[in-house]
């Protein structure tokens, strides 16, 4: 009795323990997921704008038909990025995703505050190599940190009804998310004040 009470116990155990590596492996051996889906379709360090959702043609699953998509797939190893969204005039959001799907930012206008989201993103080694006048403050700049050197950037903007999703489509077209090929400057303090020329001399009197 004892020994098969063993026997159903370490099987459930066992049974957990593969599940549990199964669900954790999946994500990094699928060789559908949507970075392997959207890499054809996309250029690196650019952004793309992805059709229509449609059920036979979708290339990511639950696209929602009332959102215009674009994507930008990004490789840090060239230097960070600028990224940059016009914002819709319904609502426009921006989610980071690393290369195997973990979502580990998003904004949107709300949070925003501005016409245009505009943020820098780079590696945690690259943020450590900014000159430290380059520290500003998050409402001048937004510097998002990755957790890896790839990963996807999806870019939404809300179409409120049908007739509205050529303008959420421009919007997307206006993004832009490119390597910053220009290197980052430090501040420049500002230059002395010019010496304050001396009063000319008056006229004596007679």
């Amino acid at each position: 009795m004892i020994r098969l009470m063993f026997t159903i116990v370490a099987g459930v155990v066992l049974g957990l323990v593969v599940h549990l590596v199964s669900v954790l492996a999946l994500p990094r051996i699928a060789t559908q997921d949507a970075y392997s889906r959207l890499t054809p379709m996309t250029k690196v360090n650019a952004v793309t704008q992805l059709p229509l959702a449609d059920p036979n043609t979708s290339p990511m699953p639950f696209m929602d038909p009332a959102f215009a998509l674009a994507i930008c797939r990004y490789d840090l190893s060239g230097g960070p990025i600028k990224l940059t969204v016009p914002v819709s005039q319904a609502y426009t959001s921006v989610s980071f995703y690393t290369r195997n799907e973990i979502a580990y930012y998003a904004i949107n206008d709300r949070s925003a505050g501005r016409k245009v989201i505009e943020l820098d993103l780079m590696t945690e080694a690259q943020h450590s190599e900014l000159p430290e006048d380059e520290e500003v403050t998050a409402a001048d700049r937004l510097i998002i940190d990755s957790p890896a050197t790839t990963g996807l950037i999806l870019m939404k903007a809300l179409a409120p009804e049908p007739g509205l999703m050529p303008q959420a489509q421009a919007s997307l077209a206006a993004s832009s998310c490119k390597v910053q090929t220009e290197p980052v400057a430090a501040k420049q303090e500002a230059p002395p004040p010019l010496p304050v020329p001396a009063p000319p001399p008056t006229a004596r009197k007679r």
